[in-house]
């Protein structure tokens, strides 16, 4: 594999979250991601040794996740835009953003039990009524962006601001469009801040969806609190101290657990008596869907598994650390939009095979030529204006925000607003990448 970052330099990053991370690739059966595209090699178990040497290159993948700013770096690159920008949503919808702080009293946090009861922060995008609101929203706080690119080794001290920079397509304080909508629930991969997950959300919000994302604190690189704290990944600290596979993908499963109870209170603090959220009455609690990239896409199974109120779930290109349930979700559609060829049917992946076997509703596997793990993010997006190229994973960003959008919304639309969703019926020419398989 080859990774090239034009004028720019990954520095190493051996911590005890890169390692985690790095075997949570080599689980899966990939190597950490290396690129905006995030397209990973294949690996044995992780060591300390491989995964120290995986490092440099996922920082290039997993998160050059988006720049934006008003001038250009300080370097003066001049394959770097002096602002960087998510795609466009293409939904009928103007879209708004608000952000929850919640804490759930009835659980102590499972990673960091001295911190207290748990707390998640939370993303809601909704449609929006056209020229309401104030400001685009901010993509990310810079701490966070730090914390992020550090561990990916990118050094570069103009990065973190150029991340927490980049522009979206939602206002803050926007009124809501009249009319009650579907609720989507999204949750970002381990280690992993919420905020990549963006794009996706204010798409489905033009569309007319309700999207709550949430950061689990202590999951990600770096979640900053609204007083201002930073919490770091003692989750991955956790992983990376296990003595063997075995033991690391108990941890994980209990990662994908974890988010499922999480995203239980978030419902109830969503559609409950007395909501949260200001503007709960829009949300329409008979139609709610989830989904996720990475383990966020196996929380998306085990969120299904505990909870009735989620109708259907998406998981993207994660592996079930926590195993669908042996007694399916109850005939509930399901999702599997991953990697080609590692999650075929017999490659590296297992789980898919016997995740696939026990989903009991209407359910699609579809994998997706030269792509990559981070190819369902922002993370091409972002990578490829800032001039990252991995040559082993050459979907464009283009194609892969346009496949990502398109089959994530017809999945949710046929499953929570009954329409027609022919895109999931076969293959089609507009999207030759995408295959549909049938073990």
């Amino acid at each position: 594999m080859t990774i090239s970052l034009r004028n720019r330099r990954a520095g190493a990053a051996a911590t005890a979250t890169a390692l985690a991370l790095a075997s949570l690739a080599a689980l899966a059966g990939t190597a950490t991601p290396a690129s905006a595209s995030g397209r990973a090699t294949t690996s044995g178990p992780a060591t300390a040794a491989t995964a120290t040497a995986l490092v440099p290159a996922s920082a290039a993948a997993l998160n050059s996740a988006s720049p934006a700013a008003s001038t250009p770096p300080a370097s003066g690159d001049p394959a770097v835009p002096a602002a960087l920008t998510l795609p466009r949503p293409t939904g009928p919808y103007a879209t708004g953003r608000d952000t929850l702080f919640l804490t759930d009293h009835e659980r102590t946090d499972p990673w960091v039990p001295a911190a207290g009861a748990r707390q998640l922060l939370v993303s809601l995008h909704y449609p929006a009524r056209p020229g309401s609101g104030g400001d685009p929203a901010p993509y990310m706080p810079e701490a966070e962006a730090r914390l992020m690119l550090a561990q990916r080794g990118l050094d570069d001290p103009e990065w973190p601001g150029l991340v927490a920079a980049t522009r979206t397509f939602s206002r803050t304080d926007a009124r809501p469009a009249p009319g009650r909508f579907p609720l989507v629930l999204l949750s970002p991969g381990f280690g992993t801040p919420r905020a990549t997950l963006t794009g996706l959300a204010e798409e489905l919000a033009s569309r007319g969806h309700v999207v709550a994302t949430a950061d689990h604190p202590y999951e990600s690189t770096g979640t900053e609190l609204p007083d201002g704290r930073v919490l770091t990944c003692a989750a991955c600290d956790e992983v990376a101290a296990q003595p063997d596979d075995a033991a690391r993908r108990k941890v994980l499963a209990a990662v994908s657990a974890g988010r499922a109870a999480d995203f239980s209170f978030l419902l109830d603090r969503l559609t409950g008596p007395r909501p949260a959220w200001r503007h709960a009455r829009t949300i329409d609690a008979r139609r709610v869907g989830m989904a996720g990239h990475s383990i966020g896409g196996n929380a998306a199974a085990s969120t299904m598994a505990a909870d009735r109120r989620v109708d259907a779930g998406v998981n993207m290109d994660g592996t079930f650390f926590d195993p669908v349930a042996a007694r399916g979700l109850g005939g509930r559609p399901f999702l599997m939009l991953g990697t080609d060829p590692d999650h075929a049917p017999g490659a590296g992946d297992t789980s898919w095979d016997e995740g696939w076997a026990r989903l009991d509703g209407f359910k699609r596997w579809l994998t997706v030529r030269d792509s990559g793990h981070f190819t369902f993010t922002d993370t091409p997006a972002i990578g490829e204006q800032l001039g990252i190229v991995d040559p082993d994973a050459p979907l464009s960003a283009a194609r892969s925000t346009t496949i990502t959008r398109a089959y994530v919304t017809a999945f949710f639309d046929r499953s929570l607003r009954d329409r027609p969703a022919r895109l999931l019926d076969g293959p089609t020419p507009a999207h030759p990448e995408v295959l549909f398989q049938r073990p």
